[in-house]
């Protein structure tokens, strides 16, 4: 065969080729059945088509596509009750089972006495009292009274978060009271390889999701929780590194009055975090809330020494000084988990610790989890309206009284003369 004859045909088998191929692909492309909704998807080979989130096969011919990652934080609106992340503790739920009571208790008798003299015109009083609840840590026993009111009781609000001794005296002169109440407890600790709590009610978790007037639960509370938290799924860590970062993170700051203002937005728009009690606990409270743990401060009273820091308890008998805030989350099936990072922060500041002691270490460890229970739970309330008042108050904390229309709160002792006495008893 010629030369010219031959370069003739191979041009013509390759045209050939190329028609041929071309051919085939699109009557592959026009007979290509979509797959039954009812039935699995299956691939070429009639094997079933790999699930969504798998891992690529390395093989396999083709562009390979991914399913978009999952954003990891919840929200406000998506909590981690509503759907918790697979394979974490939240999904990974045994039989309930009733958790077992504590052995050890102690029990506290609480005396405030209020003390008002030359007085003109009508007076109300409002003191906050502990848990009216029982709960596994703490039992109220009793409370009892004197004085001179013309009126008083124990009033509870609606939303049953917060139980108040309500007094008044409808004219001038001295007003006294002594209100003592007996309340017992236990020391409160976490076990992570224990889940064993029943679930939780759930207007009780929705409350604790939402925004008060100073914890936010969206906008910058929410973007600073997504830095925090990264690839974490697991609540139970996304709680710890959220604690962890409020830790490092956060100035206790003692010269601020009472437990502090708890206004968490402010700190949250100056970027400035930290104050005392009420603020420290309070911006975890928001961070957890704003990716959607279940999260609430606990208001209390400090009612005896501490075992771990001696600044963390009483050095006398005098409660007056005393008032504390908590925090705890919540993930289902450990319940309401105790943690509380601004002793954390008061220890460093009150003993002059650097961050690398070891008591140190051990104490932070201690407090993600952990209540030392010489401390006394008053209440849950926030935004709170007084009985016989319209406006509300961020918390109840401190003995409020109003003499002659004019409101003072106990955390300036300035303007209420009272004194708050604790000491242990044996029943």
């Amino acid at each position: 065969m010629k030369r010219r004859n031959f370069l003739a045909s191979v041009a013509a088998l390759s045209l050939f080729v190329s028609d041929a191929w071309a051919t085939k692909k699109q009557a592959k492309a026009s007979t290509a059945k979509p797959a039954s909704a009812s039935s699995k998807k299956k691939g070429a080979s009639g094997k079933p088509a790999r699930k969504s989130g798998a891992k690529p096969d390395r093989h396999q011919k083709g562009k390979i596509t991914y399913r978009p990652q999952e954003p990891v934080a919840h929200t406000a609106d998506d909590p981690v009750i509503e759907r918790p992340p697979q394979g974490t503790s939240a999904s990974r739920l045994p039989p309930v089972r009733a958790p077992e009571p504590p052995s050890d208790w102690r029990t506290y008798e609480i005396t405030t006495t209020v003390s008002l003299k030359n007085r003109s015109g009508s007076s109300k009083l409002w003191l906050p009292l502990p848990l009216n609840q029982d709960t596994l840590f703490q039992r109220t026993l009793g409370h009892s009274w004197t004085g001179n009111p013309a009126n008083s009781g124990m009033r509870r609000l609606p939303d049953g978060d917060l139980e108040v001794f309500f007094c008044e005296w409808p004219d001038g002169g001295d007003a006294k009271l002594q209100l003592t109440t007996l309340v017992t407890t236990a020391d409160r600790h976490f076990d992570v390889t224990k889940r064993t709590v029943a679930p939780e009610r759930e207007d009780i978790l929705r409350r604790n999701l939402q925004a008060s007037n100073l914890i936010p639960n969206d906008g910058l509370a929410f973007q600073l929780g997504e830095r925090i938290l990264g690839r974490i799924k697991d609540p139970v860590a996304q709680a710890k590194a959220i604690y962890d970062w409020v830790v490092d993170n956060t100035i206790y700051d003692p010269s601020l009055p009472g437990c502090g203002t708890g206004d968490v937005r402010r700190q949250l728009i100056q970027g400035q975090y930290g104050g005392r009690s009420a603020d420290i606990n309070g911006l975890f409270v928001s961070i957890c809330r704003a990716i959607g743990i279940p999260a609430r401060c606990v208001y209390g009273l400090r009612a005896g020494s501490s075992r771990l820091f001696r600044g963390l308890g009483l050095s006398s008998d005098d409660a007056t000084h005393g008032q504390h805030v908590r925090a705890e989350f919540y993930v289902p099936g450990y319940g309401w988990i105790p943690v509380d990072p601004s002793d954390v922060r008061r220890t460093i500041a009150m003993e002059a610790l650097s961050d690398r002691d070891s008591k140190l270490i051990s104490l932070r460890k201690i407090l993600f989890g952990v209540w030392e229970m010489n401390w006394i739970a008053f209440n849950l309330g926030t935004d709170v309206i007084l009985p016989g008042k319209n406006s509300a108050m961020p918390f109840l904390l401190f003995p409020q009284m109003e003499p002659s229309g004019t409101r003072y709160d106990g955390s300036n002792q300035s303007a209420i003369q009272y004194s708050i006495k604790t000491r242990q008893v044996v029943l």
